[in-house]
């Protein structure tokens, strides 16, 4: 028999998601596919967004490389830019844009005697995040420098969120403040928003736009801010599946699992489902975390386990033995089991593994 965990992926409701994104944004939009896209496969994703996106945005370049030799044929944004020079001849080999966020890659492509305007950078612009890209006071030399290199064609300005998911703060307005006054002379496309930016910033939309977490249908705004737009509703794209193969019947007192962390206070049934942490459920969620089963609200009893974790039956007299159980997908919101489990959506996609990823197109 084969085990039956799996993660459901629906590339309709991915290609769903895309649209949703750049109509909303207006202008372009590449879809960030890195980390595998984010747990849900990265070729196969690129392929079905291939028809409708303007491009891709990665993180380094062996994940561009493995989209071009997969057949992707659209822009790839490396967003790490190139780590030597190999990188930026490979880049160049496989028309490849990348980010320019330091004086050394600057330096680099100064040395790399590539064709004259054959390459298009982008230069990421420190608006306030504090990590790559070059600080507001560097910002117009950089672009002097680089729009000097006889390879460079083109400089598309970007720059990067740090709490777009905050609605009510004002660091992004801030941020956007920021990278309009030091570049407000400087030719080329602009490029600010992350999801969360598309999502929540109107006044941050630019000409190009990069979804990422939200193409997966995982929303990264509050649930105040989603109640307030309901035009938003994103379409989830992973389903996390897997069946019960076993059930028990704990008496009142009885202490389940490892640690004897619950311990039952009347008389329950529970079903053992095939799936746990070396799956990529995340080990640390308490009892009452929802689940689904057979479509009916449940909830995770007692500590999860490294290939299974255990679920409360005791108002669902009808499951048993075979019974589905969604994880998080259509029925249960990854960002509520996020919650529980004191971490974000991004992590739990991309810690997905073991499980089988089976593709549907519905």
């Amino acid at each position: 028999m084969t085990r039956p965990s799996k993660a459901l992926i629906d590339l309709a409701a991915l290609r769903q998601n895309y649209l949703t994104a750049r109509n909303l944004h207006g202008g372009r939009a590449l879809a960030v596919v890195k980390a595998n896209a984010y747990g849900h496969g990265a070729v196969f994703c690129a392929r079905a967004l291939s028809d409708i996106a303007d491009g891709f945005a990665v993180a380094f370049m062996a994940e561009a490389l493995e989209l071009r030799q997969a057949g992707i044929t659209r822009p790839i944004l490396v967003l790490e830019g190139c780590f030597d020079l190999d990188e930026l001849i490979a880049a160049h080999a496989n028309q490849i844009w990348f980010a320019v966020h330091q004086r050394a890659q600057i330096e680099m492509l100064e040395k790399a005697g590539l064709p004259p305007s054959s390459t298009h950078a982008w230069l990421k612009v420190d608006s306030g995040m504090h990590r790559a890209g070059f600080g507001l006071d560097d910002v117009k030399e950089a672009y002097k420098l680089l729009s000097r290199v006889p390879a460079v064609s083109s400089i598309t300005l970007m720059s990067h969120f740090a709490r777009a998911d905050e609605p009510g703060e004002s660091a992004t307005e801030e941020q956007v403040k920021a990278f309009e006054e030091v570049t407000r002379d400087l030719p080329g496309d602009r490029s600010l928003c992350n999801s969360a930016g598309v999502l929540a910033w109107p006044d941050a939309r630019r000409d190009w736009a990069r979804p990422g977490i939200l193409l997966y249908g995982a929303n990264p705004l509050p649930a105040s801010f989603l109640a307030q737009h309901p035009e938003q509703k994103l379409a989830p794209v992973m389903s996390l599946l897997s069946e019960i193969f076993a059930v028990k019947t704990l008496n009142p007192g009885d202490a389940l699992g490892y640690g004897g962390t619950f311990v039952a206070d009347r008389t329950m049934r529970v079903g053992l489902v095939a799936i746990g942490y070396a799956d990529g459920y995340p080990r640390g969620v308490p009892t009452g975390t929802p689940v689904a089963i057979d479509g009916n609200a449940s909830r995770i009893v007692g500590r999860v386990s490294m290939d299974m974790l255990n679920v409360d039956l005791t108002h669902l007299p009808q499951a048993g033995i075979g019974s589905q159980v969604e994880l998080w997908g259509r029925q249960v919101d990854i960002n509520q089991v996020a919650h529980h489990a004191n971490t974000i959506a991004y992590e739990l996609l991309c810690n997905v593994k073991r499980v089988p990823r089976i593709y549907t197109d519905q």
